[in-house]
This record gives C-alpha cells, sequence and structure tokens, in this order.
C-alpha cells in the first residue's frame, strides 16, 4: 500500500499542466526604452498583423543608442503575459532602412528584462544575424552559417518555442529559423537551461511573465541621421501547452522502486 501511495504522488508531482499561449490580436509600443539622443522624432504604425514599423530620425552628434519594442498584446494596452509552459510560433519578414544604422527584429524577453533582452536580431552596421540574452539559448547564424545582412533587404525571422516537459530530461527548446536571399537557415530545436529554480517563475524554459514582440536599437554614432524598421506579414500562432513524456513521469517513478 506505501509503495502504490508513493506511485501516485509521483505520478501528481510528475505530471505537467496544460496551458495556452495569450489570445493575441494586437501589439503595444514600449518607446524610448533609452534614450540618449533627446532631440529626435519616433514614429510608431500598427497595423498589425500585416504591418508593425518603428521610425527613429534625429539630430545628436553624440551618445549611444535609442531603444523601442513593440510587445504582443491581447487587448492593444498591455503586453500579453507569455508563461513557461506556452507553445508558440512568431514569424515576420523584417526590413531595416534609412540613413542610420540599427540592430533589430524579434524578441522573447525574460521577465527581469522584458523591454530590453533576448533578441533574435539582424544589425544594418556589419550585418550580424544572432540570437542571444534573457534566456535565449545562444545561436549566431553568422558564425555558424556564414549570413551577414545588408540594409534595405527583407529578411524573414521566425522563433518557435517548445515546452516539451520542462524537465531536465525533456527541457523546452527554441528554433531560430531565418530566410534570407533566397535561402533557408534553421538552428534546430536548442535547449533551455534550468535557470534559477529558487525563483518563483519555473524552469528548463524561458520562465514565466515573459513578453514576446518585435525590438528596435538605434545606433547613434555622433551623426545625424533616420532608420526605419518595419515588421510585414506576421504570423503568430499558439502551439499548446507542455506535455509529460515517459521520461519525465514513469522513469521518475520507477527510480522510487530501485
Amino acid at each position: 500500500m506505501k509503495r502504490l501511495s508513493l506511485l501516485f504522488a509521483a505520478l501528481a508531482f510528475t505530471a505537467v499542466a496544460v496551458t495556452a499561449a495569450p489570445a493575441v490580436s494586437d501589439v503595444v509600443f514600449h518607446l524610448n526604452v533609452w534614450e540618449d539622443c533627446l532631440f529626435h522624432t519616433v514614429t510608431p504604425v500598427n497595423n498589425y498583423p500585416t504591418l508593425v514599423s518603428i521610425e527613429d530620425d534625429w539630430t545628436c552628434t553624440s551618445g549611444y543608442a535609442d531603444l523601442h519594442n513593440w510587445h504582443l498584446s491581447e487587448d492593444g494596452a498591455t503586453g500579453a503575459v507569455f508563461n513557461n509552459g506556452d507553445g508558440f510560433r512568431l514569424k515576420a519578414q523584417l526590413t531595416i532602412s534609412g540613413t542610420g544604422n540599427a540592430e533589430a527584429g524579434l524578441m522573447v524577453a525574460p521577465w527581469w528584462a522584458q523591454n530590453t533582452d533576448g533578441r533574435f536580431q539582424v544589425r544594418s552596421t556589419n550585418g550580424e544575424i544572432a540570437c542571444f540574452g534573457g534566456r535565449l539559448p545562444f545561436y549566431s547564424f553568422t558564425a555558424t552559417d556564414g549570413v551577414t545582412y545588408t540594409k534595405g533587404d527583407p529578411v524573414v525571422l521566425e522563433v518557435v518555442y517548445l515546452p516539451n516537459g520542462l524537465s531536465e530530461t525533456n527541457p523546452a527548446t527554441i528554433t531560430y529559423n531565418l530566410s534570407y536571399d533566397g535561402s533557408d537557415y534553421s538552428s534546430g530545436p536548442l535547449a533551455f537551461d534550468e535557470g534559477n529554480p529558487s525563483e518563483p517563475y519555473g524552469t528548463w524554459g524561458m520562465l514565466d511573465d515573459a513578453r514576446v514582440g518585435g525590438i528596435m536599437q538605434v545606433l547613434l554614432g555622433g551623426a545625424a541621421g533616420q532608420v526605419l524598421a518595419e515588421w510585414g506579414d506576421i504570423e503568430f500562432e499558439d502551439l499548446g501547452g507542455p506535455s509529460a513524456t515517459e521520461n519525465d513521469t514513469w522513469g521518475g517513478v520507477k527510480s522510487l522502486f530501485r
């Protein structure tokens, strides 16, 4: 009887609740998250999902960067909350243009840096295309695949987040997909590490209270300029919640009886 009770307790402990991603219908802007240049005009355009854009026109001759973003939203007023178990896919065609330079792309931002970190971005200065920051596993399309971006070109970026079992044996994964200049590239599924188990945001994934959307960092560089980032043909898909696997459940149960 004691072993049977342990069996039921183990199954209850290892079961993973099924959740759903937010019901996205709009975006919300966060402009001037960083504002090194006070002498500028920022113009956002929201025609989600057809087009979302941010334009920054500045006259400063000093300073490092201005930072702007947009988050997916359920109501057009607040950013949608993405939790550790929310599977999703986000895809958009990005173009950076103008006389100035910027780095821009998609973001899967963690709870502690919802407006700044967790980027899949391209940079117009040296063409670097990389994924980094926050909870995101690092990947460089430039270093791994030899791909660099040229300002004015459209490039398609896609992230696919799967919670899987949210466990050490079956962690969440994220896949970065890139389509550029007639060729397709993919990182393949990259696993998340555990994170900090003492925090109340979950483990083995992007963690609770994340934000998802697009980011644009204007590179001021000591001269006046103008830059426009456009995200077109935006696709968002709810991929469902986590699912426990035999390795996550039955394997753990069997270990109790060894």
